[in-house]
């Protein structure tokens, strides 16, 4: 049983991949109690809608490069401790985790510079989400005794060992924020020797109504080329354990490409 600090606080929380009932019940109690939400972009609408106070101010701070839509770390930091300066729980929520692949660290020397308490709320990461939604074990006895979570964010710094690691580990590999580098990925790692009876699973909107898989084997890959994917959150699983996709998946897809994740944004009293 938590204890909730109504005033002067911040709460960094993970709100899960998508699915809205993927929510932790403290990340839940908070975000039925806070006096500010700041929301990101991949956080479920319908979480805002259905638990959010109905008088608190919710904030709407997400990053959609794509469409240019980006709002600056400075920002946000600003912004939380501006909140809680004024005695206010803020809400600082997440989509996936709060610490993977997310800029936790400067809105935790934020608070910290400002002599702000602070929790941190762990969340279901999209990786976790997407593998149990496709049923694709990230590790399994046979097919995998390690899984990395990785990012292509920048392939300038990838260098050829690194490459030569990541064509030949046992490890399932899973890439975020790299879905417009699948083509790049795919060639680099059959260049560097892989096992081409690995697979290949591309995961778009995990956890929501319009997930999309598209699964791939290397020997496949070796003989035509992928096709493009629409701009949508998307994860990369690679590996042995891909193979297990057809045999265990147990979600149905409704195969469209709209984005869940934009729809709702009516909910947002503002917006930065």
């Amino acid at each position: 049983m938590i204890q909730i600090v109504k005033k002067g606080k911040v709460i960094l929380a993970g709100a899960g991949p998508g699915d809205p009932d993927l929510i932790s019940l403290k990340a839940l109690k908070y975000l039925q109690t806070a006096d500010v939400i700041l929301t990101d972009r991949l956080v479920s609408p319908i979480l805002i809608e259905e638990y959010a106070r109905k008088d608190a101010e919710v904030i709407y701070v997400g990053k959609q490069c794509s469409k240019g839509i980006w709002t600056p770390q400075k920002d946000i930091n600003e912004l939380m401790v501006e909140f809680a300066l004024q005695d206010k729980l803020v809400l600082r929520l997440k989509g996936g985790d709060a610490s993977l692949f997310s800029n936790v660290l400067d809105e935790l020397h934020a608070v910290k510079k400002n002599n702000i308490p602070y929790e941190i709320i762990p969340g279901i990461s999209a990786a976790f989400g997407a593998a149990a939604y496709t049923g694709i074990p990230l590790t399994a006895r046979e097919y995998s005794r390690g899984v990395r979570f990785l990012t292509l964010y920048d392939l300038n710094t990838v260098k050829e060992n690194q490459w030569q690691d990541w064509a030949t580990t046992e490890d399932t590999l899973v890439f975020y924020m790299s879905g417009q580098r699948l083509d790049v990925l795919s060639k680099q790692l059959l260049n560097f020797g892989i096992d081409t009876s690995k697979g290949i699973a591309v995961v778009q909107q995990a956890t929501t109504p319009n997930q999309k898989t598209s699964v791939f084997s290397f020997e496949d890959i070796q003989k035509k080329s992928l096709p493009e994917f629409e701009y949508v959150p998307t994860l990369l699983i690679i590996g042995k354990v891909v193979n297990l996709h057809h045999q265990f998946s147990w979600f149905t897809e409704k195969n469209t490409s709209e984005s869940y994740f934009d729809n709702h944004k009516n909910i947002y009293k503002n917006a930065i």
